[in-house]
């Protein structure tokens, strides 16, 4: 089962703990974060609906059967990391037989993972109070002392360069064993292999070798090419250092000290706090030409994706929000250029923030964000996968109608095909006006995906959920549009259309 459907089986606030538990590494820090900033909007929330739902049973299927298993055992393994380490820091302050059936419920499915097995354990005894026992093995315990009194001399030399020294010779014993080895291999072999390997490693040396000349040619241009490389590269510095420079100028002086201060955030990825969101506060003071500066001077197209999720957390938590051209500005800068550039499946961080903004700020995002993506006309799979879940989860319908009216003025192609389909399972309520435009879109564009299969099960939505849409004009132009269909779906398609009464 996919994140998609499994997080339909949550509530909203559940939501977002869950796409914070998916972000990686920092997925309990994450989820640590949110669960804060749930509990500072509403003291009274609590994280028992969360831990009911993935105790809830769910079927699937396990070697060729259906079974019925705990919801979390759905979840993959780095999730449940993740979650077990959630728990482990705010379990004080949660249900304790909330959290044993949690646990039994992991249990029960096949922990691979030793890592979780050792958190679930931990998990156990910090519950119930009892520490006495240690959790690591004689073996590991062993090992751990003769560290110890390796490393109990403080005035030894190097320490820790000493223990990699006798490793290092460990290694060099291992190789000399080889060599030798493989020089007694050699005393076996015929003159005549000697010979004729010989041979061939000279012939080898002689074609990858270059000539005199060409030596001489790259000594005599290396030295022109390295100092041209120079001359470009300090232009380019120069060129981008009075860009800034007289950017800055046209700040006002608090914005100015506002720019190191972020920046440095963004730069190191370090924990933001309070102060870090009163330093953002200077997004809520900029006209549309300053927030453009600002942006540029943050390099905010160029942040680290792992620093996205907690900057997007401090921009939500400015009061007031920011105005709509503020947001717009912004969220062009962060993520535009990240979300065009994908030629794989976006990252659980970038997901996280595109995400976050979507939900707060909506109609910046269609009109930022949304829009410049589909206009581009280069919509990829890895596009078209993260414009669906915004379609989906984060998008009201009047804001999804915005991106259908986009739709209709852009050229189409598979990754739109996805977006389409998408907000047709939405359930649309779309006007005459706006069904005719469609149909006679669907009409123009059935000649080039006569034989897409998202193209036909895109068709297929149309004539089965949008019925009462079809007027005798409509009704002629989609039965145009599957004359032109090859696919194995067109007999059910010229079904569909002639079940629809006029």
């Amino acid at each position: 089962m996919d994140l998609k459907a499994l997080l339909q089986r949550f509530d909203g606030r559940s939501r977002f703990l869950v796409h914070a538990l998916h972000s990686g590494a920092a997925g309990a820090k994450n989820a640590q974060t949110v669960f804060n900033k749930q509990r500072r909007s509403d003291p009274d929330f609590t994280l028992i609906p969360f831990l009911e739902t993935l105790c809830q049973q769910e079927a699937c299927v396990s070697e060729d059967a259906l079974v019925l298993k705990p919801l979390v055992c759905l979840f993959s393994e780095g999730f449940k990391q993740n979650l077990l380490c959630f728990l482990h820091l705010i379990h004080p302050g949660l249900p304790k037989d909330r959290v044993h059936h949690l646990l039994e419920c992991l249990t029960q499915d096949d922990v691979e993972n030793q890592w979780a097995c050792v958190l679930i354990k931990q998990l156990q005894r910090d519950i119930e109070g009892t520490r006495k026992e240690t959790l690591l093995t004689l073996n590991c315990t062993g090992k751990l002392k003769s560290l110890c009194e390796r490393f109990r001399n403080a005035d030894a030399k190097g320490r820790w360069a000493a223990c990699f020294e006798g490793l290092e010779s460990e290694g060099k014993e291992s190789n000399v064993t080889v060599l030798s080895q493989k020089k007694r291999k050699s005393d076996y072999m015929d003159h005549d292999g000697d010979v004729q390997e010989d041979h061939q490693s000279k012939r080898v040396k002689m074609d990858f070798w270059p000539c005199d000349e060409e030596e001489k040619l790259t000594e005599e241009e290396e030295p022109k090419m390295r100092t041209s490389q120079l001359e470009q590269s300090a232009a380019s510095v120069s060129q981008a250092h009075s860009d800034v420079l007289g950017s800055l100028k046209n700040l006002p002086e608090h914005m100015k000290a506002a720019v190191p201060v972020i920046k440095e955030l963004l730069d190191t990825e370090s924990t933001w706090d309070e102060s870090s969101v009163s330093a953002l506060k200077v997004f809520h003071e900029c006209d549309p030409n300053e927030v453009e500066i600002l942006c540029s001077m943050l390099g905010l197209s160029e942040a680290s994706e792992q620093s996205l999720p907690q900057f997007c957390s401090c921009l939500l938590e400015l009061s007031p929000d920011l105005s709509h051209s503020t947001a717009c500005a912004v969220i062009t800068h962060l993520l535009l250029e990240k979300i065009l550039s994908l030629a794989e499946p976006a990252s659980r961080c970038l997901v996280t923030a595109v995400m976050s903004l979507c939900t707060r700020y909506p109609r910046p995002t269609c009109q930022a964000l949304i829009e410049p993506v589909l206009q581009k006309g280069q919509t990829g799979s890895a596009q078209a996968e993260l414009l669906c879940r915004l379609v989906v989860d984060c998008l009201e319908p009047h804001h999804r109608l915005l991106v259908f009216q986009t739709i209709l003025g852009v050229s189409w192609d598979e990754g739109v095909l996805s977006v389409i389909h998408a907000l047709l399972d939405s359930k649309l309520e779309l006007s005459e006006e706006d069904f005719s435009l469609f149909t006679n879109q669907l009409c123009s564009q059935s000649p080039h995906f006569s034989k897409s299969m998202k193209f036909a099960k895109m068709l297929l939505s149309v004539l089965t959920k949008y019925q009462s849409h079809v007027n005798p004009a409509c009704h002629h132009t989609l039965s145009s549009c599957l004359s032109f269909n090859e696919t194995f779906l067109k007999k059910s398609l010229q079904a569909a259309l002639k079940r629809i009464s006029l």
